[in-house]
């Protein structure tokens, strides 16, 4: 276990965790726009969702330490990199089209490019380690629901945005 925190990729990955969590909550913004939508009745109550996006953040990380671990190649290796800061940008965008743009639509657009960068994530893994692949897939089934309950909030808010 000691090898494993002392990691040279370490700092990579809690940088990519920590930046990706910082400003997707800093384009958060739940204010009387938010309040105003009217929200399907299976959605999670607002507190459920950092502790959803943490566990997500901590199984990703972990999932990138596993894969790092099992000796990929240095071509695997750039994947996974370009893969996940690709991944965090694209996450943190999903928060500033929804809740500082009010755009719904088209935070449902870039969230297929979201849950792409997930699957890709997770396609890039399996070979490597399959646990890693394994520690992602809470990632792209709470995706999957985000687009649902995305997609839901646009047809009962129209001309909301």
């Amino acid at each position: 276990m000691k090898l494993f925190f002392q990691h040279k990729y370490l700092w990579m990955i809690a940088a990519w965790m920590v930046a990706t969590s910082v400003m997707g909550g800093l384009a958060t913004e739940i204010g009387p726009w938010y309040f105003s939508l009217k929200q399907p009745g299976w959605k999670p109550p607002d507190w459920a969702f950092g502790v959803i996006w943490t566990t997500i953040f901590v199984l990703s990380a972990f999932a990138w330490m596993v894969a790092f671990n099992s000796n990929p190649s240095q071509s695997q290796k750039n994947k996974m990199i370009t893969l996940f800061f690709l991944n965090g940008f694209l996450n943190v965008l999903w928060s500033v089209f929804y809740f500082r743009m009010h755009h719904p639509d088209w935070s449902l657009i870039e969230a297929c490019f979201l849950w792409g960068s997930v699957l890709s994530i997770i396609l890039v893994m399996w070979p490597i380690r399959k646990l890693a692949a394994l520690l992602m897939l809470p990632y792209l089934i709470w995706v999957t629901i985000a687009m649902c309950l995305n997609w839901e909030t646009i047809v009962l808010n129209p001309g909301a945005y």
